[in-house]
């Protein structure tokens, strides 16, 4: 970890009230005590996240935002993410950077390519066989007086 990170990490770890000096905290971890000093406040920023396109703080956000996308299988393209990140930075972000984010989330993003439908299951799906089969269900339902309570997922999916 970097010296002045260490440092403000000591220093946030310590309980709230308590007292403490900068300059000895500064000094520990040879660091300057005013750039310390402002860090810890949120004055200054470490050098280099200005420049950035996202900030440190809304990428953790984004790849939160991915995340529960994922979970409710709804991964989104790069294109997606491109787009995400741009409204989040205010400024349009390039291809590369989508690509370079990727990398930086190894854990966290996969690309992958989903699979296509069968074509048995593509043929039966369509939206005339769906209102059939509810039209039957409720009817069956209505006919042995089958209440709500009663009524249980058997895919065992939920």
């Amino acid at each position: 970890m970097d010296p002045i990170q260490e440092a403000i990490a000591e220093i946030e770890s310590r309980e709230p009230g308590d007292k403490f000096s900068y300059q000895a905290i500064a000094k520990k971890h040879g660091v300057a005590r005013m750039t310390l000093m402002r860090r810890h406040r949120g004055e200054t920023e470490a050098y280099g996240v200005r420049n950035l396109s996202l900030h440190p703080q809304h990428e953790k956000e984004l790849v939160r935002y991915i995340d529960t996308l994922t979970e409710r299988r709804l991964p989104p393209t790069k294109e997606m993410i491109q787009r995400f990140a741009s409204d989040l930075a205010g400024k349009p972000v390039s291809e590369s950077w989508v690509d370079r984010f990727i990398r930086r989330h190894p854990n966290h993003l996969i690309s992958a390519h989903s699979k296509g439908m069968s074509k048995l299951r593509c043929n039966a799906d369509s939206g005339a066989k769906y209102s059939l089969y509810f039209k039957l269900l409720v009817e069956k339902i209505e006919e042995y007086n089958v209440q709500p309570s009663h009524i249980f997922n058997m895919d065992e999916k939920g």
